[in-house]
């Protein structure tokens, strides 16, 4: 059938087409079926959406993906006819009845996701059944392989790549902006890619854009580490691995994660990675619970390295209060800044820091690493190189944190009575901190004075919460007067909590990549 394009200027994030209701009849073709299209030398597959008048009979509208794709305009003549189910529907059938899938069979639903070819419905289903079924070792490694290699990937020509991941879940994490110059400082090539906050206060890339461009290239992310041998950039910029965003977008409505290993290491495997560390914050308030758990976890992620050519280690952290003191881009960044360029800064932090940085070390030096990591931080030459990755990367290298503006709207919370800090709750402190504006408002956040185990006095300043607008600081004191972001007594107490609360709040699910 041929058909007068309109050009409807919406997005979709994948290729959609409307139809008028009588002409989706006459070539029997039914909403998120698919249909072939040509025009001259293009050809494009899209999913179909159905209308009775927006879309008038011998008109298709096209949603801005295709539009682009088949370099359409406006009352120009296509021809349409239905188009075959995709044949990655077979393998998506067979995990959904609970079979192992083959590498091909991974690798033609992953090409298909990638190109669109799959609907919402399509990409949950196989999501699901990944996450009823499970997945064998063998197929978790053809995944990440299949997801690997379905995007762009990079190549320093180098056999040696550094990497390091966390899994995500303790708020204040700046280890990666701190890590990174210290591995570079060492001689050694660590090219960190890193994600946008899904749903915590910020990620690496949004702490690290306060000090430099994260948004590079692939040509100029190879150029940066060329030159000062490490980065510090936004994967997302790079299309490596994209199968992964897509994925993500169906596992966190749903709150479940059951590509938490292929995620993580097809975009290790896209970089290059030869030698990795995972972080896995453990406690409560994290993903993992106990360091049981972070064992078993650890043991499937070395297993999966293993299988990928990549020499991975685990390192179980403590992850039962925000790291440091600071929450939220700028403030993050401020923290990080700071402690790179005097050698000093929250003891956890430095700790947290120097052995994880240690653990990578320790791949060449085989043992001592933690310690080469603190004399690297302590002497100045992690700063140094941290400079030299900004001003790579298109930022000021002499930037100092004062420089890094926080939000106007800011309010003290004291606390009521006297004791000690027993427990943080990270959770609440991700709730307030994204409630006042974090990570898109970068000066919001907040600052928190006491952490486990300091002594509080009656009056003192438990934290501080920056704000942009007004409205969102209210929005965040709100919340803080809902829920316990922290407990302070003079012995254990006991009582944990009251079941069940008087006021209940959503549960958060913790997706990072």
């Amino acid at each position: 059938m041929k058909l007068k394009v309109k050009i409807l200027g919406l997005e979709a994030e994948k290729p959609v087409v409307v139809i008028n209701k009588s002409d989706a009849e006459e070539i029997d073709v039914r909403p998120l079926d698919r249909v072939d299209m040509t025009t001259g030398r293009r050809k494009g597959t899209a999913i179909v959406n159905v209308a009775t008048h927006f879309i008038r009979p011998g008109e298709i509208g096209l949603y801005s993906e295709i539009a682009d794709h088949m370099k359409a305009a406006n009352n120009e003549t296509i021809d349409v006819l239905p188009s075959n189910p995709p044949s990655s529907l077979i393998h998506i059938r067979e995990k959904l009845a609970g079979k192992p899938l083959d590498e091909k069979g991974m690798r033609k639903i992953v090409e298909d996701a990638v190109a669109r070819k799959l609907s919402d419905i399509e990409m949950t289903a196989f999501v699901t059944a990944l996450y009823n079924h499970g997945m064998t070792t063998t197929e978790v490694a053809a995944l990440s392989k299949s997801m690997a290699f379905t995007g762009k990937t990079l190549d320093l020509g180098k056999k040696e790549i550094f990497d390091k991941h966390s899994i995500g879940g303790v708020p204040g994490d700046k280890t990666s902006m701190m890590l990174v110059p210290i591995i570079g400082a060492a001689g050694l090539t660590i090219p960190k890619t890193s994600s946008r906050a899904i749903t915590s206060p910020a990620g690496t890339a949004d702490r690290f854009e306060c000090l430099a461009p994260v948004d590079l290239k692939l040509e100029e992310i190879k150029a940066v580490v060329k030159k000062v041998n490490a980065c510090l950039v936004w994967g997302g910029a790079v299309d490596l691995a994209p199968a992964d965003d897509l994925f993500i977008k169906i596992e966190y409505p749903l709150s479940i994660d059951p590509l938490l290993l292929p995620s993580v290491m097809s975009k290790k495997k896209a970089v290059g990675a030869k030698y990795l560390v995972i972080d896995i914050p453990t406690g409560e308030g994290t993903k993992i619970k106990s360091t049981k758990e972070a064992e078993v976890l650890a043991e499937k992620f070395i297993a999966l390295g293993k299988s990928l050519g990549i020499k991975t280690v685990g390192a179980s952290t403590f992850g039962e209060q925000p790291i440091g003191h600071a929450i939220g881009p700028a403030l993050e960044a401020r923290e990080a800044l700071s402690t790179l360029m005097d050698g000093k800064g929250p003891a956890d932090v430095v700790d947290k820091v120097t052995n994880v940085a240690g653990m990578l070390l320790d791949f060449k030096l085989r043992k001592g690493g933690k310690q080469e990591a603190l004399r690297i931080l302590k002497t100045g030459k992690a700063y140094k190189k941290l400079r030299e990755i900004i001003e790579a990367q298109g930022g000021n290298p002499d930037i100092k944190p004062d420089d890094l503006a926080l939000g106007a709207k800011r309010i003290e919370l004291k606390s009521s009575v006297s004791g000690v800090v027993s427990w943080i709750d990270n959770r609440a402190i991700v709730e307030v901190a994204r409630a006042a504006g974090t990570p898109k408002d970068r000066g919001s956040g907040i600052y928190i004075h006491k952490k486990m185990g300091d002594s509080v006095k009656k009056g003192d300043t438990l934290l501080e919460i920056y704000a942009e607008k007004e409205y969102k600081l209210e929005r965040a004191l709100k919340i803080t007067k809902e829920v316990r972001v922290m407990g302070i007594g003079k012995k254990v107490d006991m009582l944990l909590e009251k079941i069940p609360r008087m006021v209940e709040h959503p549960k958060y699910f913790i997706l990072e990549r």
